[in-house]
């Protein structure tokens, strides 16, 4: 199969797989979903979605964040991990949608990374399901399938979003993205994995990963 053969099974395949397509993090605005994105770093969506609503009582906007202490935020999102960095960047980055933006989250890539704990996955998070604009994050569920799949290097996950992005069509990015990581989690992990659930990768993946996976599982 060419690169091209491939994209279009894996659509198919997802569109079947996933007709709907749930968002992993609990949310109700563009603030509370930014929040939420930064809370995930090095996390898992289960425990923010657990955290994030303790955190949201007691602030679920700017100009309430920015009134609770910074020791009060990592108290509550200690569970999460790295709390003291994450909740120095929610408050900081709470100051500076007050001072800069009028309390509003910015639709724009730039502003979004340049406040704090905001990077370029995050921001494309928040701009692909907050405002609908093209893009796709990279997780390392994607990262992971992307190399599986044979449709990337792998060798980072900058080179891992440009292929995508030449592969697939711009008008699928946003749905795709969420596609591809609902089933990395269900049929293709890093863990315990079991290439007969595998569709994708046991239709189009690469000889070497494939090769791999047959020796491990023969032992």
């Amino acid at each position: 199969m060419t690169k091209a053969e491939k994209a279009r099974f894996v659509i198919k395949t997802l569109n079947e797989l996933y007709p709907t397509i749930p968002l992993p993090l609990d949310h109700k605005d563009p603030y509370t979903l930014l929040i939420a994105v930064l809370m995930s770093a090095q996390s898992t969506d289960v425990r923010v979605n657990q955290i994030t609503p303790l955190l949201f009582e007691r602030a679920d906007n700017p100009y309430a964040m920015v009134k609770l202490h910074i020791e009060d935020i990592r108290d509550i999102i200690r569970p999460v991990g790295l709390s003291p960095a994450k909740a120095k960047a929610i408050h900081g980055l709470s100051e500076i949608l007050i001072e800069k933006h009028n309390g509003e989250v910015p639709q724009s890539f730039e502003d979004l990374e340049a406040l704090p704990g905001v990077g370029h996955k995050t921001a494309s998070v928040v701009m692909s399901q907050a405002f609908g604009v093209p893009a796709f994050p990279v997780d390392t569920h994607i990262h992971r399938l992307m190399y599986r799949w044979g449709l990337t290097s792998g060798k980072n996950v900058v080179q891992t979003e440009a292929d995508a992005k030449k592969l697939f069509p711009k008008s699928l990015w946003n749905d795709l993205h969420l596609q591809i990581i609902w089933y990395g989690r269900q049929y293709s992990p890093a863990r315990g994995w079991n290439l007969d659930k595998d569709i994708i990768t046991a239709t189009i993946g690469r000889k070497d990963v494939l090769e791999e996976y047959h020796k491990k599982t023969s032992r």
